[in-house]
């Protein structure tokens, strides 16, 4: 690995008062956001692109990033959403045939503001011993703006995370050969969502996060996409009325991540803030139904409390493996199914890519039936 030039210093402070002394790579400054650890060893430029990174600053707890380098095929969205990143070491000496720039240079051109050299291992514990908190990345010794660094951390919450990433016009995506017509509703999905839909050859109608039912009726559907997205579920209480009256139309529906809790809450069942989430490629996931335990691809802080979801509206099709928690639904009143995990995952584990084969079946019982 070619040796990677003195670097400026750079600060992690917590709002506990903990503080790590780095060093600075991608963009200088000063930032503030909600510290999350990923458990994964790749896919890093998949986890800097994903808009459910929205206002959290992540820590790779993979000692080394940036080994194979970054390109221009794998990014999730146009930009990157993560308000700060935090690596152990990085790598300037990329080895990978796809490779076309170095991590540092990306983290630049996207504006990050990064730290490494520092204790990741030790972090990553006090954040699952403590839980989530907000921190900042500073270039500037934090000793000289003290006031400006309080200021920030009482000021950092994560708030109209969905509005800030989601489209505001609609966008058409077509595949050579047309098979079904999928509204996704973009409450900061992934590009590898769409990809994913149009390999099975879905035309992609990407729509704003507060669509209404009677729009999505005039585009006319075979299945309706509730994509992932950021922040807190409970806030988006428009999107969640809107969902109660697009269910009611009986078109076939898939949910992923944000789409899977706000689909809960819309059928009266409530989320709650994990302590500190599910984030990484390798979650263990067991399917109720058969037993099968998959490894999937997940990036989260909140989840449905699967006992607050009543038994006459649905089930609860998937658990957690560590923690019990819900990782899914099939409902029983409405035409839906939805996960809590990725199972599109470019950047993981392929494991449950089945299920958007259970969607286009649904899509041709529902087209059978018009």
């Amino acid at each position: 690995m070619a040796l990677i030039k003195e670097s400026k210093p750079a600060w992690l402070v917590l709002e506990n008062g903990c503080v790590f002394k780095g060093k600075s790579f991608g963009a200088e400054g000063i930032t503030s956001g909600e510290v999350v650890f990923t458990t994964g060893m790749t896919g890093y430029q998949e986890t800097l692109t994903d808009p459910s990174y929205y206002g959290q600053i992540v820590t790779q707890t993979f000692p080394l990033i940036g080994n194979y380098g970054v390109n221009s095929q794998d990014y999730e969205s146009t930009k990157s959403y993560v308000s700060g990143y935090i690596v152990r070491e990085w790598c300037n000496a990329p080895s990978n045939f796809r490779s076309e720039d170095s991590i540092d240079h990306f983290l630049k051109r996207l504006n990050v503001i990064g730290i490494y050299g520092i204790d990741t291992r030790h972090l990553t514990k006090i954040i699952r011993e403590t839980g989530v908190m907000n921190g900042i990345i500073t270039t500037t010794n934090p000793d000289e703006i003290k006031d400006e660094i309080q200021n920030l951390l009482a000021s950092c919450h994560i708030e109209k995370a969905v509005e800030n990433v989601t489209t505001p016009e609609i966008h058409t995506y077509t595949p050579e050969s047309v098979e079904y017509r999928v509204v996704l509703m973009d409450f900061g999905y992934k590009r590898y969502i769409r990809k994913s839909l149009m390999n099975r050859g879905c035309e992609i109608i990407v729509v704003p996060a507060d669509t209404d039912a009677k729009t999505i009726e005039e585009i006319n559907p075979d299945g309706i996409m509730l994509s992932n997205g950021p922040g807190d579920p409970a806030e988006n209480v428009t999107v969640i009325e809107n969902l109660k009256e697009i269910s009611k139309l009986g078109i076939p529906m898939f949910g992923i991540c944000l789409g899977h809790q706000l689909m809960a809450l819309a059928m009266g069942a409530k989320t709650e803030k994990l302590k500190y989430g599910h984030r990484g490629a390798n979650q263990p996931v067991i399917d109720l139904a058969s037993g099968k335990t998959y490894v999937t691809s997940q990036n989260h802080g909140y989840a449905v409390v699967g006992e607050s979801l009543n038994p006459e509206i649905g089930e609860v099709s998937h658990i957690n493996a560590n923690d019990k928690t819900c990782e899914g639904v099939r409902y029983k009143n409405i035409n839906c199914f939805t996960v809590q995990f990725h199972p599109e995952a470019h950047g993981g584990p392929l494991d449950t890519a089945y299920l958007f084969d259970e969607f286009t079946n649904r899509m041709d019982a529902y087209k059978e039936g018009k």
